[in-house]
């Protein structure tokens, strides 16, 4: 198998390839392609290619119906930046609070004062600020990375609010029992000193920081994304700093609009730019690909299901990528009984219009057989795993 990064990738994550794996520097010679911030949208991948790995948990650089058309499973590595992400949302509170950015400034600007340690006990009375202990912090998205902001922040001594309608069995579980899981996230509008987002960027979710948001908020919030830019509305939030109702808007994704303005602490997306968050993305990715390439397993696609039959014990496995279309089961297991296959296990998993099902074998098949699967309508791809 070949592999092709599109970005520099960790060579901590690279080594968990085994010597069965080559890199090459041909995306058209690349099985596997690995990706962190590179713009696929005008890349048709190969024929051979089977999947993309994306570094990190956002995918709006990969056109992910148009892969998942070609049978190309996309991965991504949700959870794997959480921690650098979490410690950055803690620094951009405190940064707004006390004012860290002002007072540093200040001694920058009066380094050659002679007279600085005297003039400074009158000058640090304009950056003085507040704690966060007592403050109420809202949380909307109890992902992995809003569970670890939601838990960190009962040790600043925060109450806690969370607003997460979709929030998994595992972050439930995750998550301390003494943040308040709210059911509205108009409540966290209304009631908190800090707001923090952490959901994806989805039709539902673009500019929810908007102008009716920002008109419920406590006056003196501070709004923190270290999300996605487009999920705020961010002329709403400059009219709302200027009016006094917003004290900071603190963002990982500076544009024209925010940067340099007056209230916004803008950060050149720092989010995930540590050592280890790099590292644990590449190893999470390498991981998946290898799950798929060897076994036919899917785990955190975001075009395909999860799926996955552990290692193949039988003769043969064939993975076939599909629309989620009736009777495509049926069509799928004649062809097996017309060529004479016994099936010892199989799966069937949907998600949205792509479907993904995995047959193992009592013996093994030729060519032929992955040939007339090819030929039934609804067929994106088929694959003998094994």
């Amino acid at each position: 198998m070949k592999f092709h990064c599109l970005n520099p990738i960790s060579q901590v994550g690279l080594k968990n390839f085994d010597k069965s794996y080559e890199k090459t520097d041909k995306l058209e010679e690349a099985d596997a392609v690995l990706v962190r911030s590179a713009v696929m949208h005008e890349i048709r991948l190969p024929d051979r290619t089977l999947a993309v790995a994306r570094a990190g948990a956002g995918v709006n650089n990969i056109p992910l119906e148009d892969y998942a058309k070609q049978g190309v499973i996309v991965f991504n590595t949700p959870g794997a930046n959480a921690n650098a992400v979490k410690e950055l949302v803690f620094a951009g509170m405190l940064i707004a609070a006390r004012d860290i950015v002002g007072g540093a400034n200040w001694v920058q600007d009066n380094k050659e004062d002679e007279a600085i340690s005297k003039d400074m006990e009158k000058a640090k009375k304009q950056f003085s600020g507040t704690e966060l202990s007592g403050k109420r912090l809202g949380i909307i998205g109890l992902g992995a990375i809003g569970v670890k902001v939601a838990n960190n922040a009962r040790h600043f001594g925060m109450e806690v609010y969370g607003y997460d309608p979709y929030v998994s069995v595992d972050a439930a579980w995750s998550l301390s029992r003494d943040v308040k899981h709210v059911f509205q996230v108009e409540e966290i509008f209304k009631k908190c000193d800090f707001i923090t987002i952490h959901v994806p960027l989805t039709d539902a979710t673009r500019e929810m920081i908007g102008q009716d948001a920002v008109a419920q908020m406590k006056k003196g919030v501070v709004i923190l994304n270290f999300a996605r830019d487009l999920l705020v509305d961010e002329h709403a939030v400059l009219d709302g700093i200027a009016a006094g109702k917003i004290r900071a808007y603190v963002t990982d994704f500076p544009n024209h609009t925010t940067a340099g303005k007056p209230g916004v602490i803008a950060l050149p997306h720092l989010g995930a730019s540590t050592e280890e968050a790099e590292d644990n993305c590449a190893k999470m990715a390498v991981l998946e690909l290898r799950d798929y390439l060897e076994n036919g397993n899917i785990k955190n696609s975001v075009n395909y299901p999860k799926v996955d039959m552990g290692i193949c014990s039988q003769a043969a496995r064939i993975a076939i990528c599909h629309t989620n279309t009736a009777n495509m089961i049926t069509k799928f297991t004649g062809v097996f009984g017309d060529e004479g296959f016994n099936i010892t296990d199989m799966t069937n998993k949907s998600k949205g219009e792509f479907a993904y099902t995995m047959f193992d074998l009592e013996t093994s098949p030729g060519q032929e057989l992955v040939e007339r699967l090819k030929t039934i309508p609804g067929v994106f791809r088929v694959r003998r795993v094994k």
